[in-house]
């Protein structure tokens, strides 16, 4: 039997030294999982309430546990309904969206569990082994991510042309230590911020040198294509009482921001461009997508936080053409699915994503696998990146 018997819920340490919510969630025939909430640094306004992790678990023990009890695991529909009715608000702010997404994932592990089966096969039926998602390295981050480093939050290493996932991930890494290597040779020491990109004190203007040359050197050393993308998380750098998109050297308005957006497209070849602007500019998503849509993927983070509602309005206007999914941005894995499905009736592109604040935990590897996505964002280095490249590795491996 598949019926939940169990959850176990505790306090376990992030990436970044924080507590958060991990969840065992155990069957009657003894099927287990477990899983831990990611914590984000660089967080939309609307997305679902984090509450600090020791609150978080007591909510969940009162009113979450008991209304599981008896749940089957194998149907994570049913799962994830129990939890929206245990915590009865639109953005877990009862029970805490880190402990409802700790559980989630949990729950979709004991279902794979019970049935002897990958977690992707259980989440998305049964594997096609057609593609696997492209990695999305971090390989220079300031922003949020890093004090005293540059504007733009992150700079993208994304090997696109690359045959396998090994090979891609190996490729973000050998990026990653050429970028060390160029800040090397310019007298620029750094260390790393959250996600464990280079977090070098220079301005974005030197930033694209740099990972311009580091992708075009590793592109030439592997021989296949590597391009690079940002993430711009531009509402982290908007003013709304100046109107305006506040750099280190100067100041720029929503026309001047999509034209200088448009213009690093046009130099630097862009793939991928992540919240390039605020969090409520649809006008300006559109304008921006209108440009350079049909060279580049537009992604909303903030602008759309995995939410149905918000991507629906966004797929009505024409804004952007693809959409990150973060589970615990939602609070369920039925949320995100939800969000990856509206995304690709409308032609928009799923991109899965980690958070700045992680865990070892693999979910969102097979979540990307599971549900087609072109793209994954999973940092480049550090243990609780790897651990989701390697588990993609794995898959592949294991479906050869």
């Amino acid at each position: 039997m598949t019926r939940i018997a169990d959850v176990r819920l505790r306090r376990v340490l992030d990436s970044r030294g924080n507590a958060t919510v991990e969840a065992d969630v155990l069957t009657e025939s003894g099927g287990f999982g477990r899983a831990a909430a990611p914590s984000g640094a660089s967080t939309g306004e609307y997305e679902a309430i984090e509450l600090p992790a020791s609150e978080a678990i007591a909510k969940a023990r009162e009113l979450a546990v008991p209304r599981l009890e008896g749940v089957f695991a194998g149907n994570q529909r049913d799962v994830d309904r129990a939890l929206h009715a245990a915590d009865g608000t639109d953005d877990f702010g009862t029970i805490g969206a880190n402990s409802a997404v700790a559980i989630s994932m949990a729950a979709a592990k004991a279902g794979a569990d019970v049935l002897g089966a990958p977690l992707f096969q259980h989440l998305g039926g049964a594997f096609r082994g057609a593609s696997f998602p492209t990695p999305l390295g971090n390989v220079v981050g300031g922003g949020e991510h890093a004090a005293d480093a540059t504007d733009i939050q992150e700079f993208l290493s994304a090997p696109v042309g690359a045959p396998s996932v090994a090979d891609a991930v190996f490729a973000n890494a050998a990026v990653h230590a050429k970028v060390a290597e160029l800040l090397d040779d310019r007298g620029v020491a750094c260390g790393k911020g959250d996600e464990g990109a280079w977090a070098p004190s220079i301005s974005d203007a030197d930033a694209f040198e740099v990972v311009d040359e580091a992708t075009d050197a590793v592109e030439s050393e592997v021989g296949f294509e590597i391009g690079f993308g940002l993430d711009v998380a531009a509402a982290e750098m908007y003013d709304a009482e100046a109107d305006a998109y506040v750099y280190s050297d100067q100041s720029r308005s929503t026309a001047e921001q999509v034209d200088y957006i448009a213009g690093l497209v046009d130099e630097y070849d862009l793939v991928y461009v992540e919240d390039p602007l605020d969090e409520d500019d649809y006008e300006g998503f559109v304008d921006l997508t209108e440009r350079v849509g049909d060279r580049t993927l537009v992604c909303g983070d903030d602008l759309f936080v995995t939410n149905t509602e918000r991507l629906q309005t966004g797929i009505d206007a024409g804004a952007g053409n693809s959409i990150l999914v973060k589970p615990n941005q939602i609070g369920t894995l039925t949320d995100a699915f939800d969000a990856v499905e509206l995304a690709v009736r409308n032609g928009y592109d799923p991109v899965i994503s980690h958070r700045s604040g992680e865990t070892e935990d693999t979910t969102i590897a097979h979540l990307a696998v599971a549900t087609d996505a072109p793209f994954i964002k999973t940092g480049a280095v550090g243990g609780e990146r790897t651990a989701k490249l390697n588990e993609l590795i794995r898959i592949a491996d294991d479906a050869l």
